[in-house]
């Protein structure tokens, strides 16, 4: 079995973990796009053309299936990547898990880049998905940007800015950016002071996507096999390594067999 991720920069490293622990003998292919990051301020059109280059990168590997493990180029490429790939290799996209934040009709916050903050693409999903429930639109300018540069003070300073825009009665917190699931505990640490320790249930889209992946090519979560799995990393196309910065959180180190897996 092999599993393609693609992404502008490391925050795929959340889904590729995810995939590493249910499925620890599928071989994974990483491709990102160093050379055009950030993703978020081109427009649709050049961001398509990137991440349809991204893809093909990918797919020449001949992966099982494709996860775009990145909201804002499901938001805006989705449909020209799977007619790009699709039916040989199906093309999993990446949607924030409000639904599923919205099923016990607590207080719901969702984590965003500014862009998508607000967007007729997240308004969406509030309107199908969490009508009547209480919902806040937290942007986090900056967050993903300091994930990606693996630059803690500016992770403290954007996450405790977003801490304080979120209500402190919230019960269900989606992190609507691939990038944040990698400083989950930082951001838990904030809400859990905003909150007076009452920690809400956080929601993200790395384990879900992973697992719609297995799905779509017939097969299911099995943790206990062996980890037999290889990993190629491709940066703008070229063969390459984990970066550096991949290296500085848990789901890199996993990725390359240092430490034990991440939970």
């Amino acid at each position: 079995m092999k599993i393609a991720l693609m992404d502008s920069g490391i925050g795929l490293l959340a889904a590729a973990a995810a995939m590493r622990r249910l499925r620890p003998d599928a071989d994974l292919v990483i491709s990102s796009d160093p050379d055009g990051m950030p993703w978020g301020p081109r427009t649709p059109a050049d961001l398509t053309e990137r991440a349809v280059a991204v893809a093909r990168a990918a797919a020449a590997h001949r992966p099982d299936a494709l996860i775009v493990a990145c909201n804002t180029a499901s938001v805006h490429s989705l449909p020209n990547l799977r007619a790009e790939l699709e039916p040989a290799i199906p093309v999993i996209g990446t949607v924030p898990a409000i639904k599923p934040a919205a099923a016990a009709g607590g207080r719901v916050a969702i984590w965003a880049t500014p862009a998508t903050t607000g967007s007729p693409y997240q308004r969406g999903l509030i309107r199908d998905f969490a009508a009547g429930v209480r919902v806040t639109e937290v942007p986090c300018p900056g967050l993903a940007d300091a994930v990606e540069h693996g630059n803690e003070e500016e992770v403290v300073r954007a996450v405790a800015a977003a801490a304080a825009l979120t209500p402190p009665d919230v019960t269900d917190v989606v992190l609507g950016c691939t990038h944040y699931e990698l400083v989950d505990e930082v951001i838990r640490a904030a809400l859990a002071e905003r909150t007076g320790g009452a920690e809400p249930v956080f929601h993200g889209s790395a384990e879900p996507v992973a697992v719609q992946a297995l799905r779509r090519i017939g097969a299911r979560p099995e943790p206990g096999l062996p980890r037999t799995g290889g990993l190629t990393v491709l940066l703008s196309g070229r063969p390459s390594q984990l970066p550096a910065t991949a290296l500085g959180y848990a789901e890199g180190r996993m990725l390359v067999g240092e430490n034990t897996p991440v939970a």
